[in-house]
């Protein structure tokens, strides 16, 4: 079943509008407040009566007439000043009274003091204070909290249309603008691509030198080749080689959700670069944004994507190139880039940066051991070997992996096992302790994995049998590895049809020995028909159906199936021939394998004997037991062979060789 793009229902296309206004609520807030604190001071001054004003005769005659409750006396201001004091007479009625200082001693004091008066001694300024914190308690904290709150939701209604009206006005921060330090030399390997791209270092340190001969440097570099070979670390070495600044940003951070967003960033960085140039723009994985523009009827159209598109076209074809300023950029997808982005005056160069060869993944994994304490049974050439279609990134990976299982066995220092352990994990998996098998499963995964490595052993162009294992690891029961002896580029017929017989020689054996197959093959039918429908449809390997290919298609470095079935390029008459010459194949392959293992049915026996034994079994055993010398690498021996999982790997998935398995 096949998923094609669908033009969505009318009147589904979601409309793009400002976010809505702050909710009318928030303008009563001020009333609200206004009338919580005339609620609040209203009554306690319609209740306020104003005191009575005595002399101070009268006060003194009211003291002596025990008319006076309760008296509060203020300290005076300064000395010899009259106070006002303040109290309560007996009929409950409010007094004031300006009198000179009370004193102990003093007339009045005495005289409060005979009468039993409730007298009560406090500051001049606690009055005022007092007043003061009334008011900010009262009055100004409730303003303080209206302006607070209306100032927080001015700011958040601010943030709200700045993210969709100003999002891309200065975003220079979004940028990574650095002197980085790498250079040509810290990257193993590559150096072809290294001489293709140390042009554009010698045009940032001397660009007087090609105007004056009238030639012009490139404005672009487009670096193409598979996730983890080294693509932004080269970029890097050349920003570090020109001692220049290096705006580093990936395509994804100029999409947004609003038009005109990643036009006005990319119009931010050219202008940033401009000030710091010469400088280097690198982008990373850029077909985010470089992807090819719809045509016209499209019915599905990303304005936002195509518009950052057209802003970044019109920099890179309008900015001066006396300036200095170098984009790079960086993808796996080559094949959606939009045309205009690759023509001359933009990209004027595509540098391949493909999978590392085998002397280049020995210098990475020298790199990358640097650190690392190396036993004296570690060949980094052997280790290289056996991890053909490894990026610079796998091998990181499978030093640090063989520096963690040299940890677990309480160890220092890396051995050859350790790398091997790491190279098992990486591509088959965790080997499972409690994956035990029954008895009479660990004698099928013998007989199929032995089945296997005969037909490998004794067919002429098979790759050579590495190790042979029944150990249970990821999905596998079983594993035999195959390690090619060269960096091989192309497949010839005659190594695809004995790759079929191999893939297939567990299920011959196991067809040979027990009478019966078994679920332990699903994986090898799997890859062993798509590898034979590879052979019919695109390589033109049947004679029944002509020189004709319909390649799958998909990315030339990502992998992927192409269309499906409801867009084959082809009629049902064809399909059915194609069908047909894949069973063929098959059938063949098949009838082959269970020829060979009929022919050396005593081998396999003493193999699986070796299997249940040992459980795993090098290739060196494999050879003497079929009584063939162990292959080795001989120029003189090179034909058209077949290597890389882009055109037709023996195996799918990325292991060295075809490794076959069970499980």
């Amino acid at each position: 079943m096949s998923k094609t793009p669908q033009a969505p229902p009318p009147g589904d296309k979601p409309v793009r509008t400002a976010p809505p206004p702050p909710p009318a609520w928030r303008h009563w807030l001020w009333l609200g407040w206004l009338v919580l604190i005339l609620l609040y001071i209203i009554p306690s001054l319609l209740h306020t009566t104003q005191p009575t004003q005595l002399t101070y005769s009268q006060f003194v005659s009211d003291v002596s007439a025990h008319k006076v409750k309760t008296a509060d006396i203020p300290s005076p201001a300064s000395a010899g000043a009259n106070v006002t004091v303040t109290g309560t007479l007996s009929n409950g009625k409010q007094f004031k009274v300006t009198t000179p200082p009370v004193i102990p001693g003093s007339q009045v004091a005495t005289a409060l003091q005979a009468s039993h008066v409730n007298v009560s001694y406090q500051t001049a300024s606690s009055s005022i204070w007092g007043s003061v914190l009334y008011f900010l308690l009262v009055v100004v904290l409730p303003l303080a909290v209206i302006f607070w709150l209306f100032r927080r939701m001015a700011r958040t209604a601010g943030s709200s249309m700045q993210g969709v009206m100003g999002v891309g006005r200065s975003r220079a921060k979004v940028f990574d603008a650095e002197r980085p330090t790498t250079r040509f030399a810290d990257v193993a390997g590559y150096e072809g691509a290294k001489e293709e791209i140390t042009e554009v270092v010698d045009f940032l340190r001397n660009p007087g030198r090609y105007r004056a001969a009238g030639a012009m440097a490139p404005r672009g570099v487009l670096m193409v080749g598979p996730p983890g070979t080294g693509k932004t670390l080269l970029a890097r070495a050349v920003a570090g080689e020109a001692s220049v600044p290096f705006f580093s940003v990936t395509g994804s951070s100029f999409v947004e959700m609003f038009v005109g967003v990643g036009a006005a960033r990319v119009r931010d960085l050219f202008q940033e670069a401009r000030k710091a140039a010469p400088a280097i723009i690198f982008v990373d994985e850029i077909d985010a944004i470089g992807q090819r523009r719809a045509g016209s009827g499209a019915v599905v159209a990303n304005d936002e994507r195509e518009q950052t598109l057209n802003q970044l076209l019109s920099e890179m074809d309008g900015f001066d190139t006396s300036v200095g300023i170098v984009v790079l950029g960086a993808t796996n997808r080559p094949e959606v880039l939009d045309p205009a982005l690759l023509r001359p005056g933009r990209f004027d160069r595509q540098v391949i940066i493909p999978l590392p060869t085998l002397d280049e993944r020995a210098a990475i994994l020298v790199v990358h051991c640097r650190d690392k304490r190396l036993g004296p049974d570690v060949d980094l050439m052997v280790v290289a070997r056996g991890t053909p279609g490894f990026s610079g990134a796998d091998l990181a990976n499978l030093a640090n992996e063989a520096a963690i299982f040299a940890v677990r066995a309480g160890r220092q220092v890396l051995s050859a096992a350790d790398f091997e352990d790491a190279r098992d994990r990486i591509l088959l998996g965790r080997r499972e302790g409690t994956n035990v098998l029954l008895p009479e499963e660990k004698h099928a995964v013998a007989i199929h994995e032995a089945g296997h490595a005969i037909v490998a052993a004794v067919s002429e162009h098979a790759d050579p049998v590495a190790k042979v294992t029944i150990l249970p690891a990821g999905q596998a029961l079983g594993v035999t590895q195959q390690l090619p002896l060269f960096e091989r580029h192309m497949y010839g017929e005659d190594y695809l049809t004995e790759s079929l017989a191999v893939r297939l020689g567990g299920r011959a054996a196991e067809l040979v020995e027990l009478g019966q197959g078994s679920t332990g093959a699903a994986n090898d039918l799997a890859s062993a028909t798509e590898l034979a429908t590879k052979m019919v449809r695109e390589f033109g390997l049947s004679a029944a159906l002509g020189p004709v290919g319909y390649p799958e298609g998909g990315s030339v470095f990502l992998g992927g199936g192409g269309p499906g079935l409801s867009s084959r390029p082809f009629a049902e008459a064809t399909q059915a021939a194609i069908d047909a010459e894949v069973s063929r194949l098959l059938r063949e392959a098949e009838e082959t394998a269970i020829s060979l293992i009929r022919s050396h049915h005593y081998e396999l026996g003493q193999l699986v004997a070796l299997l249940l034994d040992q459980e795993t079994v090098n290739g060196g055993e494999v050879y003497r037991i079929v009584g063939r010398p162990m292959p080795e690498r001989r120029l003189e021996e090179l034909t058209v062979a077949p290597h890389g999982a882009a055109a037709a790997a023996p195996k799918a998935g990325r292991a060295p060789g075809p490794s076959s398995g069970s499980g």
